[in-house]
């Protein structure tokens, strides 16, 4: 049987880009249920919403730490990823928080808040979460998806 080589080209490409949305909903779910955890651990209760928001904020460290792994340190990688997740948490804040009053949480109590929904008291915390994240990131990569086996520079 005759393959049109577009056809067969056309087949690994699709088969390709699926296997990415696999992995990335793979690592969607991890990243929001650990944060939901986490959310349990820390205060005592969640939000469903918050696996959401923990999904994008584990994917948005594992893609920084894709794209730096071998650019910069473990400890920027964790400055830049406290930033993010502090942006994601801001948005996410004004939209479930304020836009449709949720109620999820409210830092307002803590100094150096904005808006109640961000502090940076919260900001330092993901720092140091973000280093579990970036090697659960890889190292999920690795069991799961079979790519490269993670090294790390700390200081760069």
């Amino acid at each position: 049987m005759f393959h049109d080589p577009i056809s067969v080209f056309r087949r690994k490409v699709v088969i390709s880009k699926m296997k990415k949305i696999y992995k990335y909903i793979i690592l969607f779910i991890y990243g929001g249920v650990i944060y939901y955890y986490i959310e349990l651990i820390y205060r005592g209760y969640s939000h469903p919403a918050m696996v959401f928001v923990g999904g994008l904020c584990f994917i948005c460290i594992g893609r920084l730490n894709e794209a730096y792994t071998n650019k910069i340190s473990v400890i920027k990688q964790m400055i830049i990823s406290s930033v993010v997740v502090t942006v994601i948490e801001f948005i996410s804040g004004v939209v479930l928080n304020t836009w449709l009053k949720l109620d999820i949480w409210n830092y307002s109590n803590l100094r150096f808040n904005l808006l109640g929904q961000i502090s940076l008291q919260t900001s330092i915390v993901w720092f140091f979460l973000a280093l579990p994240a970036i090697y659960l990131d890889d190292y999920l990569r690795y069991w799961l998806f079979s790519e490269e086996r993670p090294r790390y520079k700390f200081i760069r």
